[in-house]
């Protein structure tokens, strides 16, 4: 891809490519991701780009960061409530937004999921930390990074001086953590392990596959949100 180029000329990656298995994560989140995304999180792994953007990765060494983790399903219940309350005007249908990556000054970066079911075709979507303001880039996310870090666009509402820096890459610590199949999780009634989820702030289907990061997490019981 043209836009990958442009983004490893301008920022080489970290180190050796890492081997996801996509089919794992595309069944968790219940969606196909775009190519890009999944050559860039192979690429570049988890970690930061200029100190402020932070892709959200399937390997993310935080909930925060891991895009199979609780953040995505709390960013967009977030969305649901402004929309419904008129808080903050939201362009779009908050359930078209995925929450991708997000910067060091609380914004966020979506993909706008629309097709469904063609996601090389969604767009990015950025909104406002602390304020009502959008900003649409009709590409893809990898193709937004390169053009935001190589100064070619300037985002209004990222930090004015993103690109004034040579673009670097720091990639996140510890190490990885490597998913797991669900066959090696002990069986549990799975209404239960919902219940547990959505009370700590998880989006869980109704119905279906359990996400991954749930089960990790009902297995160790550790408290979130």
């Amino acid at each position: 891809m043209a836009a990958m180029t442009a983004l490893t000329t301008l920022c080489p990656p970290p180190g050796q490519a890492m081997d996801i298995h996509w089919a794992t994560v595309e069944a968790n989140l219940g969606t196909p991701l775009p190519q890009d995304y999944k050559q860039l999180a192979d690429r570049y792994g988890p970690g930061v780009f200029n100190d402020y953007v932070h892709v959200y990765h399937p390997h993310g060494v935080t909930e925060y960061v891991d895009l199979t983790g609780p953040m995505p399903g709390r960013i967009r219940a977030q969305l649901r409530k402004d929309h419904k309350q008129g808080t903050h005007p939201v362009p779009y249908d908050p359930e078209t937004l995925f929450a991708c990556a997000g910067t060091g000054n609380g914004e966020y970066l979506f993909w706008i999921t629309d097709p469904a079911g063609d996601p090389d075709r969604w767009r990015i979507a950025v909104n406002e930390a602390r304020g009502p303001g959008w900003f649409t880039y009709d590409g893809t996310l990898t193709a937004f990074l390169a053009a935001v870090l190589g100064g070619r666009i300037r985002v209004p509402l990222f930090a004015p001086d993103l690109a004034e820096a040579s673009a670097r890459f720091a990639p996140a610590r510890p190490a990885l953590r490597k998913p797991v199949p669900f066959s090696d999780a002990r069986p549990v009634d799975s209404g239960t392990i919902r219940s547990w989820a959505r009370a700590r702030g998880y989006d869980v289907p109704p119905r279906g596959r359990i996400p991954l990061e749930v089960r990790e997490a009902w297995e160790r019981r550790a408290p979130k949100g």
